[in-house]
């Protein structure tokens, strides 16, 4: 019986979706992306759900895409093909995404690091674009997001060169948050899950709205954005319960209403 290429558990508030294609290297095939994309999709409308981690195996995040399908594609097939509309479903979730990198995120695997909203990968881990080493250019957001998190020169010094990088170069990059010792990266990743999935719902979902809007649009149509995000939060409860528990020095009880 063929194991699903993605599992999913349930703890607390967080939710982990492990790729679970080990003997190739959890490569991003079809299946995987529309397993991978329906339950982001389905853990992001559960209002119990704060925080979704995604998770390779200790010698590889994602090994990019699956390079003996691509090569038998036509140029028609590319224009037809659903990986597209994956990373659009991924890149609406509103619940905040941590990719938990270990091993290896090459090409379509660092760009589905890259997606996520916080980065935490082991000191093994090691972050690439190789397509340009197979006649082709990243399609998955790497070109447009890697310049945005280092600047135009090192995005095309790691796009052109297709070069890897180890941890703690994507660690001073700015690609990652945190790096975790071997072994370590996961529990560092749920912890760092949990953290975020204590803090009001709302208020996470529209900071993440209001974070992405910076890189979507100028500063004054940013900051317009920015300024309504937070007159809704001011409209939630949460927001009542959060500054009465300050001001009386005890421990918030968010609801996310």
């Amino acid at each position: 019986m063929t194991e699903d290429p993605v599992l999913g558990e349930l703890d607390g508030g967080v939710a982990v979706a492990r790729l679970n294609r080990p003997e190739e290297r959890n490569a991003l095939s079809p299946d995987l992306m529309e397993q991978l994309a329906a339950l982001v999709e389905r853990w992001d409308a559960d209002p119990g759900i704060k925080c979704i981690v995604i998770a390779g195996g200790d010698d590889f995040f994602a090994a990019g895409n699956d390079i003996r399908v691509m090569a038998e594609r036509s140029f028609g097939d590319a224009l037809l093909q659903p990986s597209a509309r994956f990373w659009a479903r991924m890149a609406g979730c509103g619940t905040p995404l941590i990719a938990a990198v270990s091993g290896y995120a090459l090409g379509g695997g660092c760009e589905l690091a890259l997606l996520c909203d916080l980065v935490v990968a082991s000191e093994t881990a090691e972050f690439g674009q190789p397509e340009i080493l197979l006649g082709i250019i990243p399609g998955g957001g790497a070109t447009q997001r890697i310049a945005r998190v280092v600047g135009r020169q090192r995005a095309m010094e790691l796009i052109l060169t297709g070069r890897r990088i180890h941890a703690e170069e994507a660690l001073a990059l700015g690609l990652v948050n945190q790096m975790a010792r071997k072994r370590k990266w996961l529990p560092q990743a749920l912890e760092l899950a949990q953290v975020v999935a204590r803090r009001p719902p709302i208020a996470a979902r529209l900071a993440k709205q209001a974070v992405l809007a910076a890189e979507e649009t100028g500063l004054e149509a940013g900051l317009a954005q920015e300024r309504r995000l937070y007159e809704l939060s001011m409209a939630t409860e949460d927001r009542v319960e959060g500054m009465r528990a300050f001001l009386e020095k005890r421990r918030p009880h968010f609801k996310g209403r």
